[in-house]
């Protein structure tokens, strides 16, 4: 994926970061299905969810597609290395501005210390990055350690894995709305991920529920098996 079409998704994702007051829905291009984005969460303190997640890391963490920065902050409260990386500048200014590291970084860009990361974060539907998650959980592989995790927040039972072009509809509270440029776009549900993991030589480890979203730890230890749901 060139880094021209990468930044299409940027741009459309960057207006949920100028304009939080306003209902962002994210639609296929294909079948027209769309889902409401939660701009006020990303913005807003962590949630529980996010505790979950938090207490699964142990070492230094990537967060990939940081946006405002909410999961780097939780991070670095907890007394871990974490940075985020984001394509926005936007993105990176607002986490910087919250007390978090950030780096403007394409994910598919030279990053630091790769190899060496603990754990890699793809949260808020951050799977659709490149549209590709077989690519995607690749480059995560190359960024962890021995033993490393990819935590990946997953669609429930039904779409498998759906690649496809998307784009971003804003709708202001007045009224009116207005379709941004079309991307690459992916999703990804808790039944298709063991195959695309092993597609990019990771093992699920287990897929977990909190909050009524869904959850998968991805390890490059393969030789484990994948514990029940819970």
């Amino acid at each position: 994926m060139s880094r021209v079409v990468r930044a299409r998704s940027t741009e459309a994702f960057g207006s949920a970061l100028r304009r939080r007051t306003h209902d962002h829905w994210l639609v296929h291009g294909d079948n027209g299905w769309r889902t409401r984005l939660p701009v006020r969460r990303w913005h807003g303190p962590a949630e529980p969810a996010v505790a979950a997640l938090v207490a699964r890391c142990v070492g230094p963490t990537l967060d990939l597609g940081c946006g405002p920065g909410r999961l780097t902050l939780a991070l670095t409260r907890a007394g871990l290395t974490a940075v985020g990386i984001d394509i926005s500048a936007r993105a990176v200014r607002l986490t910087r501005a919250r007390g978090g590291i950030a780096l403007q970084r394409d994910v598919f860009a030279p990053l630091p210390a790769e190899g060496r990361w603990a754990h890699v974060l793809l949260i808020d539907g951050n799977i659709g990055i490149g549209g590709d998650p077989v690519t995607l959980f690749g480059r995560c592989h190359d960024l962890l350690r021995p033993g490393g995790t990819v935590l990946v927040e997953l669609e429930p039972p039904g779409p498998g894995l759906w690649r496809g072009q998307a784009q971003l509809a804003i709708q202001a509270p007045g009224g009116g709305s207005r379709l941004g440029p079309l991307f690459r776009w992916a999703r990804l549900d808790i039944v298709a991920v063991s195959g695309v993991a092993a597609a990019a030589g990771l093992t699920v480890r287990e897929v977990f529920r909190r909050d009524r979203r869904w959850f998968g730890e991805l390890t490059t230890d393969n030789s484990g098996a994948a514990t029940p749901m819970t």
